[in-house]
């Protein structure tokens, strides 16, 4: 399974952002899928995450409300809508397979995902 993220690059603050991320090698239609990041000098931290059937959702409390994360089975991709764009956004972001039988519990948890993309940066100026 391999993962192609895209859509970073730099934004002013306030201003909108979308990321994708195509899957190939796989069964997509049967995977949760994550969106994760690393600040400068942080932690890869959760984003949000959209389960299988796309109808559940998680979300980080920083990008609650800003943040939206979809799917399309028919094209093997998930997008990451960024709005409302914030210096702290700033960061490489990836995405990342989460396999079915996770329990929702633990969908924050990076060590439940299988399989990650390569990053792509996002550079928010304020």
């Amino acid at each position: 399974v391999q993962l192609q993220a895209s859509g970073g690059g730099q934004a002013q603050a306030g201003e909108s952002l979308r990321l994708s991320c195509v899957v190939s090698g796989g069964a997509f239609r049967l995977y949760g899928m994550g969106w994760f990041r690393t600040p400068p000098g942080k932690d890869r931290e959760f984003v949000a995450v959209l389960d299988w059937s796309g109808r559940h959702t998680d979300y980080a409390d920083s990008v609650r409300g800003r943040f939206t994360i979809s799917r399309d089975n028919a094209n093997n991709t998930v997008y990451l809508q960024m709005a409302r764009l914030e210096h702290e956004d700033t960061a490489v972001y990836y995405c990342a397979v989460l396999p079915s039988y996770v329990h929702r519990s633990v969908w924050r948890r990076q060590t439940e995902y299988e399989y990650w993309g390569q990053g792509t940066l996002v550079t928010v100026s304020s």
